[in-house]
C-alpha cells in the first residue's frame, strides 16, 4: 500500500460497521491492498461541511506521524494523540459513533493503520494487522483510542498527561478499558503514581500499570472514588465554544502541545487525596509473576481507608 494517500475525501464521513466489516479482507490487514474506496464511500454517510470534518488536516497529521517516527513507531501515539483530539474537536456523544472511526481507517488512512499495527509473524515476516484495529472497541480501534486516551487524561486544556500516558502502552492496553477512568480524578492519579515509580527506577512499567489498574478496578467504582476524591463538572459551555473555535483555528502545531478545551482542571485536591490510596493499593497488589502462572487475589482499599472517613472535610 501507497505510504501517501493524496485522493481522500475532501470530508469525513460515517462508515456502518457491516460496511467496514464485508470489505474488511485479509490482503487489507496485510497491506497489500487499499480497501476499495468507491464501494466505502458510496456505504458511507457525510458528515457535513463544517471545517471540523475536513479529511485534509487529519490526513496531514498521518502523514506527519509516519515522516517522524518511522522507526520507533509506539512512539507516534504520544505525538498523534493530542493532536488528533484538538483537530477532531468534537463531544463524546459524537466520538461514540463507531462509524466515525471506520471512516478515518478504512478510507482517510488505511496506511496508518497497517503502518503502526502491523507487527511480524512467526516466521519473521509482516504481519497482518488485527481488524480491531481498522473497526473494534474505543480502546482498540487504531484512531479511537488515540482520541479517547487524550480526552480521558487531559487535565482541562493540558495536553501534557497524554504524552506521559502514551510513552507506557499498557495505560492505552488496559486502563482505558476500566470505566473508572472516567473519574478524571482517578486517571491524573494512576498516572502520578505509575511516574512516581518509573522516576524511582521501578522496572517492568507494564506490569506496573496492569497490576494497579486491576487493584483499583476491583477495589472500587466510579462512585466510591468520586466520594473519596470529588470532581468538579467540566465546562460544558467552555467545551461548545472550543469546538465552535474550530471554523477559525489554525492547524495544530507541530513541535509544541496544541491547547484543549478550557473546560476546567482537575481538582488539585482530590488527585493528591487519591494518590496515598493508590500507592498502597499498587504496595499490595501482586506484579506478574512470569515463570508461573498464579492467581491474583481481589483487591480492597487499603486498612484504614473508609468512605466514611474520606469523605471528612470535604
Amino acid at each position: 500500500m501507497s505510504r501517501r494517500i493524496d485522493d481522500i475525501p475532501s470530508a469525513l464521513g460515517l462508515l456502518p460497521d457491516m460496511a467496514a466489516a464485508r470489505h474488511l479482507s485479509l490482503v487489507v490487514q496485510t497491506g497489500e491492498q487499499r480497501p476499495p474506496q468507491v464501494a466505502l464511500r458510496r456505504a458511507s454517510e457525510a458528515l457535513g461541511s463544517a471545517r471540523r470534518w475536513q479529511a485534509e488536516p487529519v490526513r496531514e497529521l498521518v502523514d506527519k506521524a509516519m515522516e517522524r517516527f518511522d522507526v520507533r513507531r509506539t512512539e507516534a501515539d504520544g505525538w498523534l494523540a493530542p493532536r488528533l483530539h484538538a483537530t477532531l474537536r468534537m463531544t463524546r456523544a459524537e466520538a461514540a459513533d463507531s462509524r466515525l472511526w471506520n471512516f478515518l481507517a478504512m478510507v482517510v488512512a488505511p496506511d496508518y493503520v497497517v503502518w503502526r499495527h502491523r507487527g511480524a509473524d512467526s516466521d519473521g515476516e509482516r504481519g497482518t494487522v488485527p481488524a480491531a484495529r481498522f473497526r473494534g472497541a474505543h480502546y482498540t480501534q487504531a484512531f479511537s483510542r488515540l482520541w479517547w486516551a487524550a480526552e480521558l487524561f487531559r487535565n482541562g486544556s493540558d495536553y501534557g498527561p497524554v504524552e506521559g500516558v502514551c510513552r507506557i502502552q499498557d495505560f492505552l492496553q488496559t486502563t482505558m478499558r476500566m470505566d473508572v477512568v472516567d473519574h478524571r480524578p482517578t486517571a491524573q492519579a494512576m498516572l502520578r503514581v505509575i511516574e512516581g515509580r518509573l522516576a524511582k527506577g521501578a522496572a517492568r512499567p507494564g506490569d506496573q500499570v496492569n497490576a494497579l489498574s486491576a487493584a483499583v478496578n476491583a477495589a472500587g467504582s466510579t462512585l466510591v472514588y468520586d466520594v473519596l476524591a470529588p470532581d468538579e463538572t467540566p465546562d460544558i459551555d467552555a467545551l461548545r465554544d472550543w469546538i465552535d473555535d474550530s471554523e477559525d483555528a489554525p492547524q495544530v502545531p507541530w513541535d509544541t502541545l496544541p491547547d484543549g478545551p478550557d473546560d476546567g482542571r482537575v481538582p488539585s485536591r482530590s488527585i493528591d487525596d487519591l494518590i496515598p490510596v493508590f500507592e498502597r493499593l499498587l504496595d499490595e497488589a501482586p506484579l506478574r509473576d512470569r515463570s508461573r502462572r498464579r492467581s491474583v487475589p481481589a483487591a480492597r482499599l487499603p486498612e484504614g481507608v473508609s468512605l466514611v472517613k474520606a469523605t471528612d472535610g470535604h
